[in-house]
């Protein structure tokens, strides 16, 4: 699809664009933040509400990996009895957000080895780009502003 710039009496905006999975998560997320008056950054704000989605999301899918199926889809003659058994919490910092509060996954069996925050890991590193390139996907600070 071809986009066109459309003048406005205030700004330049684009018109006719399609969104990519990643841009519409974000405005979605940037919507839902002013609709809770939330800041983009601070102690409680979208930045760090983010960051945390992205982790528990993707220690989610890493132990649905470990395990082979997902949550209470476990199969009744399967070899292993291993299965998730909750979460632990952990505080880690990150240059951008702070410190983030999420809930780390466990298995009972306790063979579980988180890899985008490993065990005993409180820095992260590397995932404040991913989430900031992610947040940054076609919104800009005005765009996401409140």
């Amino acid at each position: 699809m071809t986009s066109e710039i459309v003048e406005t009496p205030k700004k330049r905006r684009r018109v006719g664009r399609q969104l990519s999975p990643e841009q519409a998560a974000a405005a979605a997320m940037v919507a839902e933040a002013k609709a809770r008056g939330l800041e983009l950054t601070g102690p409680g704000g979208l930045l760090k509400l983010f960051t945390k989605n992205v982790l528990e999301t993707a220690l989610n899918e890493e132990v649905t990996e470990h395990l082979g199926h997902e949550k209470n889809r476990a199969e009744a003659g399967r070899e292993s009895a291993n299965v998730r058994n909750g979460t632990r919490p952990k505080t880690v910092t990150s240059d951008a957000a702070g410190e983030v509060h999420i809930d780390v996954p466990r298995d009972r069996e306790g063979t579980f080895e988180p890899k985008i925050v490993k065990k005993r890991q409180r820095r992260l590193s590397g995932v404040d780009e991913v989430v900031l390139s992610l947040y940054a996907k076609g919104l800009t600070t005005g765009e996401s502003a409140p």
